[in-house]
């Protein structure tokens, strides 16, 4: 099972410090693997996310999630993005972009540095909907039940998601972008361009996950007649295999995961600059941990790891919502990775233990009953 799952993985690993220590001898292999586990640390939150979504597809598109989402995951976003954002921001060509970061890697990482506010804020508006979509939704399982209840009646108003979004997004333009990071230790006023950014991030998330909600909506009714399928089928002792989203539904949810994970992936590109300034060696590292976090994500699923631990995804998402204030807050304020990191990884380990208390509350709850039916069953005299 690990080896079918992360088989890429590995192959990719290998084949990525090859090429590292053929381009740049053992420094540049070094700095491959430094930036491979950043990435992985980082992402493990996304992950969780990606498995939530990637469990409701059928195993085709699980499979284009894992090789033609890896090449857009590895050459679109840890390559080519911070490319097209220098070219967009410098107002320079496609072409004079690559040759800048091929042959001037200095100024091509200021340039992307001072692309930043931009990214954050765009990534920040995208990932808070996430996280503000799941807060005030009603659900049966509540991880901290005192945020989750409250947060849950609020969410019987219309928009409200969208509403507290934009007053994040109002908020910070005016005490993050006014005087916001630039390289060198300069600062610059950058209102205008993070509220377009994030509005942007905002209309991305709607049209993208309301895409998705509407295909998932339509198959309502067939999973209502499946969950009745079900129920036939277990009485009759007969095996029923549960439908996955195909065709648009899961087209659409493939697009939203890609999204996703472009927006986890920000902060990465950003910060793999406190390593490596050459993109050639950040390519290569954030896209080996980019396959890792994939295949993790595969293997969630395949080992039903969120049905068993139900808490998982509540934590994943409230390193989501953390991970989105903290990319606005990195509009003025430079913030290390590691904090970054640990923040989610902590989020994720306390959700894990949560989970795994709430089993064995349940199993107890379980044997206490099976010993009171047992006791009942018992004559009590003569």
């Amino acid at each position: 099972m690990i080896f079918k799952t992360f088989g890429w993985s590995f192959a990719v690993t290998a084949a990525g410090l090859v090429v590292a220590f053929l381009y740049g001898s053992w420094e540049a292999f070094g700095l491959v693997a430094i930036l491979s586990i950043l990435e992985i640390s980082l992402s493990f939150d996304n992950a969780v996310v990606n498995a939530g979504v990637l469990k409701k597809m059928n195993e085709f598109w699980q499979k284009i999630f894992l090789t033609v989402g890896v090449l857009i995951a590895v050459f679109g976003m840890r390559l080519i993005f911070p490319v097209v954002i220098v070219s967009i921001t410098a107002s320079l060509s496609p072409w004079d972009a690559v040759d800048l970061a091929l042959n001037n890697h200095d100024k091509y990482e200021q340039l992307v540095t001072d692309a930043h506010p931009a990214i954050a804020a765009f990534g920040g508006m995208f990932l808070m909907m996430i996280f503000l979509e799941f807060i005030f939704d009603e659900r049966e399982d509540k991880w901290l039940g005192f945020i989750e209840r409250p947060l849950s009646r609020f969410g019987r108003i219309d928009a409200i998601s969208v509403c507290v979004a934009l007053i994040a997004l109002l908020g910070s333009s005016f005490l993050f972008a006014e005087h916001a990071h630039q390289y060198g230790g300069e600062h610059a006023d950058k209102v205008s361009t993070v509220l377009l950014a994030g509005i942007a991030g905002l209309i991305t998330y709607l049209v993208v996950g309301g895409l998705s909600g509407h295909f998932e909506d339509k198959l309502e009714e067939e999973e209502e007649h499946e969950h009745e399928l079900e129920e036939e089928a277990a009485r009759s002792g007969k095996k029923f295999e549960t439908v996955k989203l195909a065709g648009k539904a899961a087209f659409f949810m493939f697009l939203y995961l890609e999204v996703l994970d472009a927006s986890f992936s920000f902060d990465g590109v950003i910060g793999a600059f406190a390593v490596s300034n050459d993109p050639i060696v950040i390519a290569l590292g954030l896209g080996i941990g980019a396959m890792y976090v994939r295949s993790l994500t595969v293997y969630l699923v395949r080992q039903g790891t969120l049905d068993d631990y139900v808490y998982l995804e509540h934590g994943a998402h409230y390193a989501i919502g953390a991970l989105s204030v903290l990319l606005l807050v990195t509009i003025r304020y430079e913030i290390p990775e590691v904090v970054t990191g640990l923040i989610g990884v902590a989020l994720i380990a306390l959700s894990f233990w949560s989970s795994i208390r709430r089993n064995k509350r349940l199993a107890a709850e379980g044997e206490g009953d099976d010993a009171e039916e047992s006791r009942s069953e018992v004559p009590s005299g003569v």
